[in-house]
C-alpha cells in the first residue's frame, strides 16, 4: 500500500430540521390546540484513531464527508429523527488542524480515541413549546440550525521511540531490520527507503520499544533536493535520535565528517525543538574497517566532527554492537520517557481543544431525537 502522511479534508454535519406549526384536529376535541413537534438534530462528524491503520491514503482520494441532515418535525408531537453521525477512521498518530483558523482541533495518539470535528445543528422548536395562557394557538415555530462546515488538513506523525538519521546508504535499514521486526527494503543504491517504516526491538519479555527508520537525507534537503526533508516529522515524537554514519563508505572520496555535519545543518533547518533532541552517534560498517586501523579512524572522526555526546561502534550487516546499543537505547527511554511524555502532554494541552464527545443514547432534549 502507497504511503500517504497527509491529505486535505472537508467534513459537513448536518443542519437540524425545523419545527413543525401544527394544531391537533380531531373530532369531538374542539380547541385541540398546537401539536407541532421539533426538528431532529443534525448529524455530526467524528474521528476515531484506529491502530489498525497506517496511512491516509483514503483521505488522499474522499474528500468530502457529509453527515446527515434531521428530519423535520411534525404533527401529533413528532420529532424529528436525527440526523445519522459520520464516523471517520484515521491512524494513530494524526493531528488534525483547522486549515481555515490554523487550530490544531485534535492530536490522535491513543488507539479508539474520539474527537468531534464538526458538530450537526441544534433542530428547530414546534409550536407546542409557544403555547401560553394568552396565546393558546400560537403559529410560531423555529427552523434548525445550520451544521458546522470545516476545512482540515490531516498530518500523520509516527509513533515512535526512536528515530533513525543519515545519509542514504549509512546502513539504517540494514540496522532496523537486524534490530527488530521490520522487514524493509535493503539494496546498494541510495534512496532504496521511500517511506518510514516502524520496528519493534524486543530486548527482553515485556521489554522493547518502537524505532522509526526515515528515507535518508542529503545536503539540501531544506531546498527540496533528494526527497526533502518532510519525512523528519515522523521523528518529531521520538524520545531520542540515533544518527548513523557510514565510516567505510565505498567512494574513497567522501568524507564522513562532511555528511554528518551536513545532516545536523538539515535538521536545524527543519525544526530547532528536533535539533535540540536526545542524539547519539552511530558509527557502522565497521565490519569494512581494518582491524589496525578502526581505533584511529574513529578517533579521527570525533575529533574532526568535534563530538562529544554517546559513542556506539557498531556492524549492522554482522549486528556486532548491535545488542549492547539496544539495551542502552532501553536503559535511557525507561529513565526519561515519563518526562518526555509529561513534556509532549504539555505542549499538546497548550494548543489542543478537544471537543464533546457524542450525546448519550437516551438523553432527549429539544432538537434531538425524540
Amino acid at each position: 500500500m502507497k504511503f500517504i502522511d497527509e491529505a486535505r479534508i472537508e467534513v459537513i454535519a448536518g443542519d437540524g430540521g425545523d419545527g413543525s406549526a401544527s394544531m391537533r384536529r380531531e373530532k369531538f376535541v374542539p380547541f385541540g390546540g398546537p401539536d407541532g413537534g421539533d426538528g431532529g438534530r443534525g448529524g455530526s462528524v467524528y474521528a476515531i484513531a484506529d491502530r489498525n491503520i497506517n496511512t491516509l491514503i483514503d483521505y488522499r482520494y474522499a474528500k468530502k464527508h457529509l453527515a446527515r441532515n434531521g428530519e423535520n418535525g411534525r404533527g401529533s408531537d413528532c420529532y424529528g429523527k436525527g440526523g445519522d453521525d459520520v464516523t471517520l477512521r484515521m491512524p494513530v498518530g494524526t493531528m488534525i488542524s483547522d486549515m481555515d483558523t490554523g487550530e490544531l482541533i485534535a492530536d490522535l495518539t491513543e488507539h479508539d480515541q474520539q474527537v468531534m470535528l464538526a458538530q450537526g445543528g441544534s433542530g428547530g422548536l414546534g409550536n407546542l413549546h409557544f403555547k401560553s395562557s394568552t396565546n393558546r394557538a400560537p403559529r410560531q415555530k423555529t427552523d434548525g440550525k445550520p451544521g458546522e462546515r470545516r476545512m482540515l488538513k490531516l498530518e500523520l506523525k509516527v509513533l515512535a521511540d526512536v528515530g533513525l538519521l543519515g545519509m542514504p546508504n549509512a546502513g539504517k535499514s540494514t540496522f532496523i531490520s537486524s534490530v527488530s521486526n521490520a522487514r524493509p527494503k535493503i539494496a546498494d543504491y541510495p534512496f532504496t527507503t521511500l517511506a518510514p517504516n516502524l520496528g519493534v526491538v524486543r530486548v527482553g519479555p515485556s521489554k522493547s520499544f518502537v524505532i522509526a527508520d526515515i528515507p535518508g537525507l542529503i545536503e539540501g534537503a531544506a531546498e527540496g533536493a533528494g526527497l526533502g526533508h518532510q519525512f523528519l516529522r515522523h521523528l518529531q515524537r521520538t524520545g531520542v535520535l540515533l544518527h548513523l554514519v557510514d565510516l567505510a563508505p565505498f567512494d574513497e572520496s567522501v568524507d564522513p565528517v562532511a555528511e554528518a555535519t551536513a545532516i545536523v545543518g538539515e535538521l536545524r533547518k527543519y525544526d530547532e525543538a528536533l535539533y535540540e533532541k536526545p542524539r547519539w552517534l552511530v558509527l557502522n560498517k565497521l565490519d569494512m574497517v581494518p582491524e589496525d586501523e578502526r581505533k584511529a579512524r574513529v578517533a579521527d572522526f570525533l575529533e574532526r566532527f568535534e563530538w562529544d555526546g554517546p559513542v556506539f561502534e557498531i556492524s549492522a550487516l554482522t549486528g556486532q554492537g548491535c545488542e549492547a546499543l539496544c539495551y542502552a537505547i532501553f536503559d535511557y527511554l525507561s529513565e526519561h520517557s515519563d518526562a518526555h511524555r509529561a513534556a509532549e502532554a504539555e505542549d499538546l494541552a497548550a494548543d489542543v481543544r478537544f471537543r464533546d464527545a457524542p450525546p448519550a443514547k437516551g438523553d432527549v432534549t429539544p432538537g434531538d431525537d425524540a
